[in-house]
C-alpha cells in the first residue's frame, strides 16, 4: 500500500506470483509488528479501552491517507468506478473488528484467536476459481494443518457458560469469514486497480467511523491521558495502521493472496512470544507443538516454490 504509488486505470488483472524470500521476510516482519500491537493494546488497556484505541488509530490513519489520496487524485477521487467495491471492502474490514470485539465479550481471547484465524481458509475458498490462486490437495492439507496448529496453540478450556462460548466462538468465526471475504473483495473488485492509499483509506476510514460509534454505543469511551497511552496509540497509528498496511497491500499487489494469508498465521504466535518477553506472560508447552504444526503447514503449501528457489 504505497502512499506514493500512482493509481492505475487498467482493467487487466495484475499477475500475482508465489512467495519468494523477500516477500517471506517482509511478512514475517509484519507478523512481528502485528504481534507486538497486541502487547501495545494490552499494556495500556487500563488507560484506554481496546475498542477506543482501535478507533483512535484508524482515525489518525484516515487523516493521513485522505491527505495522500487528495494529493494524488484531487477532484477525480471517485471517477475510477471503485466506490462500490471500496465501500464493500471497508464494510467487511469494519465488521471484522466489531465482531472480534463482541466475541471477546462472550468467549476467551484464545478461542477468539483460533476462530479469527480461520480467515486463510475462507480466503482460499473464495479464490479457488482463479487459476493462479488454486490450491492442490496437498496444499489444502498444509492449510488445514497450519490452522490446526493455531487451534492446538491457543484453544483451551474456558469457565464461561457453554452458551456464551457458542455465541462468542460463532462471532469470532464470522469475523474470520469477514476477513477472508475482504481479501476476496479486494482481489476481485475494481478497488484492486485503485491506488494503494485509496484502498487503505476505504478500510481505515470506515473502521474509524464504525468503531468510534461502537465504542460510544457500548460505553467503551474510558480514556486516561498518560505518556504510555500516547506512545501506544502513536505506535499503533504510525507503525501499524500506516506503515505496515502500506507494506501489506504492496505485497497483495504482487503475490498470491492465499499464500500471504497463510503466512499471516505467524501473527498470533509472534504475539504470544512478545507477550512473554515484554509482559512476562507464561507460555504453555502445547504452544510449541502448535507453532511447529503452523510452520509445517506453511512449508507444505509453499514447498514447491521454496525448494525450486533454494529458500
Amino acid at each position: 500500500m504505497s502512499a506514493t504509488s500512482p493509481p492505475t486505470t487498467s482493467t487487466a488483472t495484475p499477475t500475482r506470483r508465489p512467495l519468494d524470500l523477500a516477500a517471506t521476510c517482509l511478512v514475517v516482519g509484519l507478523c512481528l509488528a502485528w504481534g507486538f500491537q497486541q502487547v501495545a493494546i494490552k499494556a495500556v488497556a487500563a488507560d484506554i479501552t481496546p475498542t477506543l484505541q482501535l478507533a483512535m488509530r484508524f482515525t489518525g490513519a484516515s487523516v493521513f491517507f485522505a491527505w495522500v489520496v487528495w494529493r494524488q487524485e484531487g477532484k477525480t477521487l471517485f471517477s475510477d468506478g471503485a466506490l462500490p467495491s471500496g465501500l464493500l471492502l471497508g464494510c467487511l474490514f469494519s465488521i471484522e473488528f466489531v465482531l472480534v470485539g463482541q466475541a471477546l465479550r462472550h468467549t476467551s481471547a484464545a478461542h477468539t484467536v483460533v476462530f479469527l484465524y480461520s480467515a486463510p481458509i475462507f480466503t482460499a475458498l473464495g479464490l479457488q476459481f482463479l487459476p493462479e490462486e488454486h490450491l492442490s490437495g496437498r496444499q489444502w492439507v498444509g492449510v488445514l494443518l497450519a490452522v490446526a496448529g493455531i487451534a492446538v496453540a491457543f484453544m483451551s478450556y474456558s469457565e464461561k457458560p457453554i452458551f456464551d462460548l457458542f455465541i462468542g466462538d460463532g462471532l469470532a468465526l464470522l469475523a474470520g469469514a469477514a476477513w477472508g471475504a475482504s481479501n476476496v473483495a479486494l482481489r476481485r473488485g475494481r478497488i484492486s486497480h485503485a491506488s494503494t492509499a485509496k484502498i487503505v483509506l476505504y478500510q481505515v476510514g470506515m473502521a474509524a467511523v464504525t468503531l468510534s460509534a461502537f465504542a460510544y454505543a457500548t460505553d467503551q469511551m474510558h480514556l486516561i491521558v498518560s505518556t504510555r497511552a500516547i506512545a501506544s496509540v502513536l505506535f499503533q497509528t504510525i507503525a501499524i495502521a500506516i506503515i505496515s498496511y502500506i507494506v501489506w497491500y504492496r505485497l497483495l499487489r504482487r503475490y498470491l493472496t492465499s499464500r500471504l494469508m497463510l503466512l499471516s498465521l505467524l501473527t498470533p504466535l509472534c504475539g504470544v512470544l512478545l507477550g512473554h518477553v515484554v509482559l512476562g506472560e507464561v507460555i504453555e508447552a502445547r504452544f510449541g507443538v502448535g507453532a511447529v504444526l503452523v510452520l509445517v503447514g506453511i512449508l507444505i503449501v509453499n514447498s514447491r516454490v521454496l525448494f525450486s528457489r533454494g529458500l
